[in-house]
């Protein structure tokens, strides 16, 4: 169980906040993200094979991806993880997952990510849910400055 639990706010839905990710693994995915275009696919694949766990990784591989229907295997892990991840911190299938909160952008941004390519495949039904849900999760979203 996470050491940060989701608070009770009487005034609307409990909030959960995701455990940070290791250190480690932001700094070399950081410096994938920064490295030559050419490698970076390959350089943030070898953060995701360390650290299968990280979603901002499996979001970012997303993004770095080849094609569509790899882009959106790769958001669509990192969503399935993130789910897991935020069951483990106390989230129960309802409540703020807010973007506010750095730890959450992974799995934010894994579910935007599955709904643009989800879109893009022609699969709007699951492109329309994973719309809604991000407006569920955080519904200031699109957070300002975002560019999906």
């Amino acid at each position: 169980m996470s050491d940060v639990p989701i608070s009770l706010n009487p005034s609307g839905p409990p909030e959960t906040v995701l455990d940070p990710e290791p250190t480690e693994a932001r700094a070399l995915l950081a410096q994938a993200l920064d490295g030559p275009a050419a490698e970076r696919r390959d350089r943030i694949s070898e953060v995701v094979a360390r650290w299968p766990q990280f979603l901002e990784g499996w979001a970012r591989l997303g993004d770095a991806a080849r094609d569509t229907v790899e882009a959106y295997a790769c958001f669509r892990v990192g969503y399935h993880r993130g789910l897991d991840r935020l069951r483990q911190s106390g989230w129960r299938g309802s409540g703020y997952v807010r973007w506010d909160h750095p730890d959450n952008r992974g799995f934010l941004l894994a579910l935007a990510g599955l709904a643009r390519t989800a879109a893009a495949l022609g699969e709007q039904e699951e492109a329309h849910r994973c719309r809604q849900f991000l407006g569920q999760l955080d519904p200031n979203w699109p957070p300002e400055g975002f560019d999906s």
